[in-house]
């Protein structure tokens, strides 16, 4: 059970990084497999209440891998942690099988909830360096977020997003509000000066106004 276990996420890794070589490589040298193999033990002294020692467990894994995967949290099969540095995964959240998550990813809460705290990501789910999903909702199967993207709602299944805070752009591989993508995206700071600008206008035109009334006068 334990081999075959082991097999499989070098096998997922072998068929995501087209980096991996072979598969001593990827045992001996990818910390986001030791990362997740030692979580396995860790998550079974939780689970038995050994929290002590599954806490300094996973602690010791994090100084070696940088990667922090609370004891707490489950964890699928195949997950695939590319590179792999500053992974943070919290104690109640949810991994499905075959997911994908690159380095600087937070799998986290928001500070406003009390038991379920941390997000749930169905199987096949890829999420970017740099994302935050912060909050005890449902990333659906399949579902992509985008590197540097801030999720902080329920994500549906085959859906891609992106953007701070996240929305999402492609569902089921349809464009969702094609008037809106990463390109045509409003500028706010363009759009409060245009705002400014015709402000100004008007203003400029009530002084001179002003002025010719005054001149009227004199």
């Amino acid at each position: 059970m334990l081999f075959g276990e082991i097999a499989y996420d070098v096998k997922a890794i072998l068929e995501r990084d087209p980096a991996a070589r072979n598969a001593a490589e990827v045992f001996f040298l990818y910390p986001g497999l030791w990362a997740v193999l030692w979580h396995r033990p860790a998550h079974f002294l939780y689970k038995h209440g050994r929290k002590f020692l599954a806490r300094w467990l996973s602690q010791t894994v994090r100084f070696w891998t940088g990667i922090e995967i609370h004891p707490g949290a489950t964890i699928g099969r195949g997950l695939f942690i590319d590179h792999g540095m500053s992974v943070i995964i919290g104690e109640t959240a949810v991994v499905g099988d075959d997911c994908t998550i690159y380095q600087g990813v937070t799998l986290g809460g928001t500070g406003k909830e009390t038991g379920k705290r941390h997000p749930t990501l169905g199987n096949n789910v890829m999420v970017g360096s740099g994302a935050k999903v912060l909050g005890p909702f449902t990333v659906g199967d399949n579902s992509k977020i985008a590197a540097g993207a801030v999720v902080l709602s329920e994500v549906p299944p085959n859906s891609t997003c992106v953007g701070v805070p996240a929305r999402i752009v492609k569902r089921e591989g349809v464009k969702v509000n094609a008037d809106l993508d990463q390109v045509t995206i409003p500028d706010p700071v363009s759009s409060q000066m245009c705002t400014l600008s015709v402000h100004v206008a008007n203003l400029e035109k009530k002084l001179k106004e002003l002025e010719e009334k005054l001149n009227e006068n004199i």
